[in-house]
């Protein structure tokens, strides 16, 4: 697999790196990149003040912060549209901030390509040239709707491994992705579309429109200590447990402790000779324990721990996972009668397979061979890969 380099600006003095993010709610809710902010002390934003402890998906390389901004900021609004392949697209943010002017910068390209490395359809492969502190800056379209998130370039080292020079080739997190973190995290944004008798912008204007929405993001010394939402390295947990926090353990589960803490749902898993392995939902307060465990699918609101037992057979998986969150459409194949477990393995097993569905009250599994527009849905459980 190949590894992208992130495009965070590192400086030798304080602040110790850059990037951009964007307003995407009036009360100071700012979207960015995970790799931008999760190693900072502090958080800074530029005429807003001190962030918050960002809120992350590492899985996706997203984040959260907030300001106390004195007036509402002006979001920007995700579009319902699906991405076409070679639409006209900007990108806009605060790149090689202390060698080029600290204004902010806008670059324009096309959509090359649908999905990412590997056909990884969380991505689209853009032309818009990045640059080191573009990280996390929107990328829109004409119409100044939301299309993905700038994230990553492919980086010269990897161009030096595989002996292959790969010019402006850059990757934006897709907004569809980027919503369904944000409705997790119980941010609700706004969605818009073209007016049928509307022109499209030219890139003067959409500039004026956008640019209020961008800040730059001062990230400050280390985070040792800091706690925040991102997926954890494995961790010993004692009594022979192995810890993971931000993830799910996929098992059968044979017995649901409410409104507990996670200590004790692993105190119950310790103390009974059944359990393998546990999920704790920090959201609910609820304690799953599990006599058997085969793989881990990210959860930013789970903490995972399993026997040491299981630790070689165990599936460390790239899925995610969102509860109360559906994906109509890109459906091509159905399961009756079935478990999550099953629907989890189904899709894992088939190339084809981007996401699925599963309905707990009816048993029933939905696989999508495309990743459309979330929206919440009581009952439903989604999964992406």
């Amino acid at each position: 697999m190949f590894v992208l380099s992130g495009v965070c600006l590192a400086q030798a003095e304080t602040p110790s790196s850059s990037g951009s993010g964007f307003a995407i709610t009036s009360d100071g809710w700012i979207l960015t990149n995970a790799h931008v902010v999760k190693d900072c002390r502090r958080i800074e934003v530029p005429g807003q003040g001190v962030a918050s402890v960002p809120r992350l998906d590492a899985a996706n390389d997203l984040a959260l912060i907030k300001v106390d901004a004195a007036r509402p900021l002006a979001p920007l609004q995700l579009r319902r549209a699906p991405v076409r392949l070679g639409e006209d697209i900007i990108a806009i943010g605060y790149p090689l901030s202390g060698l080029l002017s600290d204004s902010i910068k806008i670059t324009t390209g096309n959509v090359n390509a649908l999905a990412g490395l590997q056909n990884d359809t969380r991505f689209l492969q853009i032309s818009t040239p990045i640059q080191p502190g573009n990280s996390g800056g929107p990328v829109v379209d004409r119409d100044g709707f939301l299309l993905g998130i700038t994230t990553a370039t492919f980086s010269k080292k990897v161009a030096d491994e595989i002996g292959i020079t790969a010019q402006n080739v850059n990757f934006a997190i897709r907004a569809s992705v980027a919503d369904m973190f944000l409705q997790a995290q119980s941010v609700s944004v706004q969605f818009g579309e073209r007016a049928p008798e509307q022109a499209a912008l030219s890139t003067a204007d959409l500039a004026d429109r956008i640019a209020p929405s961008v800040f730059q993001i001062l990230c400050y010394g280390s985070a040792e200590g800091q706690p925040s939402a991102a997926v954890s390295s494995p961790q010993p947990a004692g009594a022979g447990l192995i810890e993971r926090a931000g993830y799910d353990a996929i098992g059968f589960d044979y017995q649901l402790i409410r409104e507990t803490s996670y200590a004790d749902c692993r105190a119950s898993c310790v103390g009974d000779g059944r359990c393998q392995a546990i999920t704790y939902n920090v959201k609910h307060r609820a304690c799953f324990l599990k006599n058997n465990v085969m793989a881990l699918i990210h959860n930013t609101d789970a903490q995972a721990a399993y026997s040491t037992a299981k630790a070689a057979s165990v599936v460390v998986s790239e899925f995610t996972s969102y509860s109360g969150i559906d994906m109509p459409g890109g459906d091509y194949g159905r399961l009756n009668q079935t478990t999550y477990l099953d629907c989890f393995v189904a899709c894992l097993g088939d190339n084809a397979c981007r996401a699925f569905a599963y309905i707990a009250k009816k048993k029933e599994c939905w696989l999508k061979e495309r990743l459309g527009s979330a929206e919440p849905k009581s009952g439903v459980d989604l999964g992406v890969k």
